[in-house]
């Protein structure tokens, strides 16, 4: 009966995390990317900043007394920010996500430790658990901004090739940047809405040099950080922006090249252990293995 009380409450843990997740981290961010009207076009982040769930109404209601939620120097508004969450309610939400994971991974552990029979210490389950729900979120995070990161740097080569074909044609960087935004809107929606974020902030007055340093401020993305220094250096000093970004595409194409082939030739080496571990014991068994067996019953034939 406790295994089908574990069985049980394992399945409806999984229930609830893969659905909370599944929301939280790819509903949730295509409602946040719709069209904005007055941005001509542009994929633009939505202006709307209220959770909009009943279940988001409760993290956010849980996250704005955590101590530190609404400080602007948190760490974790950059993360966030990072990973593409940009309202101002994305901090306080994600501490009631925060809160409500370690509760219910206390809950979780306690739970299975009484149903194990392990009831002299559910209290250290507890605290296993709760430490276990609470830096959970913090995981996840990190892994959509890693993932967010390179869609990034996988759309940059597209976008350089639009930009191009846009100041070749005559356009201004600021209508370049808005095509290109336009452009990649259904292949790119990640990228597409940064450009559009920047458009925006180049209409409302905001200088080239800051509005690309807030580009490279919101993603910590390496390729795209030098992308933003190739544009400020050419502003600064008048270079022609066609040759120069040809350039860059150019070397961005062989830098992923050059990465691609590295991955590649790393596979021969970790495929190594698979093979000694997992293979090459098969292979014995399947090659030695009526070999031994012949050999014993002509020795115990022998010795009889």
């Amino acid at each position: 009966m406790s295994d089908i009380w574990i069985g049980i409450a394992f399945f409806a843990f999984v229930l609830v995390s893969v659905t909370v997740a599944g929301y939280l981290f790819f509903l949730k961010p295509r409602e946040t990317g719709r069209m904005d009207a007055a941005a001509s076009g542009v994929l633009t982040p939505s202006a709307n900043e209220s959770p909009g769930t009943a279940l988001l109404d409760f993290f956010h209601s849980i996250g704005t007394n955590f101590p530190g939620s609404r400080k602007e120097e948190n760490p974790y508004r950059r993360h966030l920010v990072t990973a593409g969450y940009r309202l101002p309610s994305a901090l306080p939400v994600f501490y009631g996500i925060k809160c409500a994971s370690s509760l219910l991974g206390a809950a979780l552990a306690g739970t299975l430790s009484v149903i194990a029979g392990s009831a002299e210490m559910p209290l250290i389950a507890m605290a296993c658990g709760m430490g276990f729900g609470f830096l959970l979120p913090d995981r996840i995070l990190k892994w959509r901004a890693k993932e967010r990161g390179l869609r990034l740097r996988t759309a940059l080569p597209a976008a350089l090739d639009l930009m191009v074909m846009g100041i070749e044609a005559g356009q201004s960087l600021d209508y370049t940047v808005a095509d290109a935004s336009r452009g990649l809107r259904i292949t790119h929606p990640d990228l597409s809405t940064e450009f559009g974020q920047l458009y925006l902030e180049l209409r409302a007055g905001t200088s080239r040099a800051e509005a690309f340093r807030n580009l490279a401020e919101r993603n910590r993305e390496p390729e795209l950080r030098k992308l933003v220094s190739l544009l400020i250096d050419s502003d600064r000093f008048g270079a022609p922006l066609g040759p120069t970004l040809r350039t860059h595409t150019k070397y961005l194409r062989t830098r992923f090249r050059q990465q691609a082939q590295e991955t590649a030739r790393k596979v021969g080496v970790k495929l190594i252990f698979p093979i000694f571990f997992l293979i090459f014991p098969s292979v014995l068994l399947v090659t030695l293995g009526p070999a031994c067996l012949m050999m014993y019953q002509q020795l115990k034939a022998m010795m009889v």
